[in-house]
């Protein structure tokens, strides 16, 4: 490996086929597995970790050593090079063809830029697995160097944190460092990344947004299909949602802020899950983004990937497409291994929503539930209950709210009211809706529950409130 090329590495940082070890030791065996269980990659030893050069010389005795790790891995691992490039020894190893491969410590694999033990589940996924080769990691039929937008490469290195410029001359290199092909070819990962028509070498990665009036799909009256590269499905996707979900202003002090009724941080998770977990080998098939008046879902072809079952759900981590997650997460687009799922339910929870609801077929498909209390003030304008009932169809709202109005409060009658209709509301959009203050609603939540007219059910965060008839 030339200087050179251990420079780009190096500004790029560690990642799904780049390590860094500030000084060699046999250790490294648990690299080498890993990189020959996931798509091959670089070890670079006299790196440290913050990508500062410590410098490592290589020897006979170390090159030996190397070479000895890697043939008493079970199946023996051929190391591509080793090699000296100028102040760091690069250690060069191939994906196996014989997965899953072990070491004295066991069984590793990659992820983002993490070497990770495998669990029992994980390893027998990978021995399911490998009787195919992943679609991404495939050669893109037809496709040239001259097919690869620059711009878009560009664009990817500046959100990964890299400050060199790519050009005609280093494609190639930066492309086989990042996973996206190899020396004389790319990869499909690499074409649905960075080609500038994707639509001409693989016409189903799309991503098709609907918006339909009510809660089926009898009447749709916005309709996008997206045939672009990921990042930019993953952009549009965002647009289209936060267009046609409700959104309120808040003026705190000078500065305005505008609020969403559904986390848009919980919907970007879904729709970056949506791209890194699709199968892309099934054909004729998309990625469906569907704004109802009740809910959001996403939905990806695929199901769970192998080496999950349904129980695990939410739990353990295993990624359909390495080299597309790993480009994500160097984006900043993936938050941490495995936390998707649970950072949305956090976020929907703390929004004071219900949180989303999974569902797992052939597809794979997340449903966001909108928020019934933003819909009843977008209704009611001035706190009218009559557009709010006809607006939501809660006839016995207006009755419960008759009956209890003769023993309570303004104030109070009012969070029945909203409970009622919204049982997920926090404090906070209490305080909004009626326009008094949190701790005026705390109070007279707290009068309420004294007088065993409303009681919590569940947990602070993720609990909800029922009224008591």
């Amino acid at each position: 490996m030339k200087p050179e090329d251990v420079q780009l590495l190096i500004g790029e940082g560690e990642g799904l086929r780049v390590e860094f070890k500030e000084r060699y030791s046999t250790k490294i065996d648990r690299d080498i597995t890993a990189f020959a269980n996931s798509r091959g990659g670089v070890i670079l030893l006299g790196v440290a970790d913050d990508g500062r050069i410590a410098g490592e010389t290589l020897s006979n005795q170390m090159k030996a050593e190397i070479l000895s790790l890697a043939r008493n891995c079970d199946p023996h691992i051929p190391v591509s090079r080793i090699s000296q490039a100028g102040e760091v020894v690069a250690v060069e190893i191939p994906e196996g063809p014989e997965k899953p491969y072990s070491c004295s410590s066991g069984y590793f694999r990659r992820l983002d830029a993490v070497t990770q033990k495998m669990s029992q589940k994980e390893i027998r996924g990978i021995f399911r697995e490998t009787t195919d080769l992943l679609f991404e990691s495939l050669p893109c039929p037809g496709i040239r160097m001259s097919d690869i937008s620059l711009l878009k490469v560009q664009s990817f290195l500046k959100e990964s944190g890299a400050s060199f410029k790519v050009d005609k001359e280093n494609l190639e290199t930066i492309l086989a460092s990042i996973g996206a092909g190899s020396k004389g070819h790319i990869n499909n990962a690499g074409a649905m990344m960075f080609a500038a028509d994707i639509g001409g070498f693989i016409p189903y990665c799309e991503l098709v947004l609907c918006a339909f009036k009510g809660t089926t799909k009898t009447h749709i009256y916005d309709r996008k299909d997206v045939r672009d590269s990921l990042p930019v499905q993953l952009k549009e996707a965002m647009e289209f949602v936060k267009k046609h979900i409700n959104i309120r202003s808040e003026i705190h002090e000078l500065d305005r802020h505008d609020i969403y009724e559904l986390p848009l941080d919980a919907l970007r998770e879904a729709l970056v899950n949506a791209v890194v977990h699709r199968d892309y080998s099934i054909r004729g098939t998309s990625i469906y983004v569907n704004v109802f008046d009740d809910r959001v879902e996403i939905e990806n072809p695929g199901g769970i990937p192998a080496g999950l079952s349904p129980k695990d759900f939410g739990k353990a981590s295993v990624r359909r497409n390495l080299v597309i997650a790993d480009l994500f997460h160097r984006m900043g687009k993936v938050e941490r291994i495995g936390s998707g799922i649970k950072r949305m339910r956090d976020l929907m929870a703390e929004a004071g929503l219900q949180r989303p609801r999974f569902e797992i077929t052939s597809f794979f498909r997340a449903i966001f539930f909108r928020d019934a209390e933003y819909a009843l003030k977008q209704a009611e304008g001035k706190n009218s209950r009559e557009r709010l009932g006809e607006k939501l169809g809660e006839r016995l709202v207006e009755k419960l709210v008759d009956k209890l109005v003769e023993k309570l409060g303004e104030n109070e009658s009012k969070i029945c009211h909203f409970l009622k209709t919204g049982k997920y509301s926090t404090i906070r959009a209490l305080a909004d809706v009626i326009g008094i203050s949190t701790t005026a609603v705390g109070k007279n939540i707290a009068k309420l529950k004294k007088k065993g007219v409303i009681r919590r059910v569940g947990p602070d965060k993720g609990g909800h409130w029922e009224v008591l008839n």
